[in-house]
């Protein structure tokens, strides 16, 4: 069985938001601790929490997951790269494969999780570098990358996380289609947050 582990980006300024988006409560927690126990609950490790100005709140909010590491970005005004860039380093030598959550993500279910993990498992012997999940058709996360890609992953800059790495390997890239557009939700405006609260995460879009 292959080492998966995972990254979750929570470093973000959130300027559209106008404060912290992954701390805002969602049903009794931060929104960030959502993607976290996914990862957790999938038996995925290490799982590498990329925290920015407030990584010390992140950690004080996870004190009780003793499998999780708070990574404190330093770096994390210039854009999501940086974050991903610590958490590939964090993660080299480690693992096989490393899944992508965005801390403002909270509906991802186990289902997606699994099912790219199965995806991999199932497929990386044929050459399979990269398994995302896509929500009606969109695009979305987690975002499965295999540890061949992680010297490439360590050279991304900017706010554009590994979308150029997933372009140039399109032929080696598996799609897994869901069909609930809501697990795609993310916070990026109080009109977002609005809504997602407004959400019954356990019930599938038809």
């Amino acid at each position: 069985m292959p080492r998966i582990g995972a990254i979750v980006l929570a470093a973000g300024l959130s300027r559209r938001m106008g404060e912290a988006k992954q701390f805002l409560p969602l049903r009794g927690k931060p929104l960030f601790r959502y993607a976290v126990e996914r990862a957790i609950a999938n038996d995925l490790s290490p799982v590498l929490l990329i925290g920015g100005e407030r990584s010390e709140e992140l950690r004080r909010l996870t004190s009780d997951l003793l499998q999780v590491e708070v990574l404190d970005n330093r770096e994390y005004a210039t854009g999501m790269a940086s974050s991903l860039r610590m958490g590939i380093e964090a993660a080299g030598g480690r693992v096989d494969a490393v899944l992508i959550f965005f801390a403002d993500q909270p509906y991802v279910p186990d289902e997606v999780v699994q099912a790219l993990i199965r995806t991999y498992e199932e497929t990386r012997a044929e050459g399979t570098k990269i398994v995302r999940a896509f929500y009606e058709d969109t695009a979305g996360h987690p975002v499965l990358f295999d540890a061949s890609l992680m010297e490439e992953l360590r050279q991304v800059t900017g706010d554009q996380g590994g979308k150029d790495v997933i372009v140039k390997y399109k032929t080696h890239t598996k799609k897994v289609s869901f069909d609930c557009g809501d697990w795609n939700l993310d916070v990026d405006t109080p009109d977002d947050y609005r809504r997602i609260q407004e959400v019954d995460p356990l019930k599938r879009e038809k």
